[in-house]
């Protein structure tokens, strides 16, 4: 783990307007993550985990406070620097996969590559080093839909790491698997950090998979604390 700062969180606030009524989610969020550090955000349903998770990837944008990545506020940037951003520095990693269903593995995990206008033969070979990085390297030609939720969580992994990033954001990556399949991929995000310096934020309620993270902190009444 690296002493160095990744993300710089202070005092963000986050509300949606419900009705007449304004509903706050964040209230003060502080949150300092250094590089090659991996951090488990933990709480129950509903209390804002995913939310925070989207403003940290320039998903959603905050009412109030700082995020700065790398010492850059990143919700001052422009839509395009911050596109570029997102597409450049921030992988992702969801629940669900968000896989293309219509496209190969090795189509999906370059998709990234191709919107940021990269040459499509060095994408190939770097997917293809991704996919046997995770144990896919057979897999390249099949769809999502010839694949296990396992095999698909691995393609979107290999998906977020493409384009080389800073920092892979994971809302609940263990959430649709099953016990064994989920503590695969638990193996395998800590292999990826370890391997690339990779700094990994994820969202969970599961305690096998914060524990296997550096830190952990909890999301309670909209605010951040570190649990021990």
């Amino acid at each position: 783990m690296s002493n160095e700062l990744l993300y710089e969180v202070k005092d963000l606030c986050k509300s949606y307007s419900n009705g007449s009524k304004s509903v706050d989610v964040l209230k003060g969020v502080n949150l300092r993550v250094g590089h090659a550090e991996t951090v488990a955000i933990m709480g129950p349903s509903g209390v804002g985990k995913s939310t925070l998770l989207n403003i940290l990837g320039l998903l959603d944008t905050p009412t109030s406070g700082q995020i700065r990545l790398d010492g850059i506020n990143i919700h001052e940037l422009n839509e395009v620097n911050q596109a570029r951003t997102r597409n450049r520095r921030i992988g992702f990693v969801f629940q669900f996969f968000q896989l293309l269903p219509e496209f190969t593995a090795l189509e999906n995990v370059i998709m990234p590559g191709l919107i940021a206008g990269e040459h499509m033969h060095t994408l190939n070979a770097t997917a293809r080093e991704l996919l046997a990085e995770v144990g896919l390297s057979d897999c390249s030609d099949r769809r999502p839909g010839e694949l296990s939720g396992g095999e698909q969580q691995r393609v979107a992994l290999a998906r977020a790491l493409v384009m080389n990033p800073d920092v892979l954001l994971a809302d609940e990556p263990t959430g649709n698997l099953d016990p064994h399949t989920g503590e695969e991929i638990e193996k395998l995000m800590n292999k990826l950090n370890q391997v690339r310096n990779t700094t990994v934020i994820v969202v969970t309620h599961k305690e096998s998979l914060a524990k296997a993270m550096n830190r952990r902190v909890g999301l309670v009444e909209g605010t951040l604390e570190e649990l021990i």
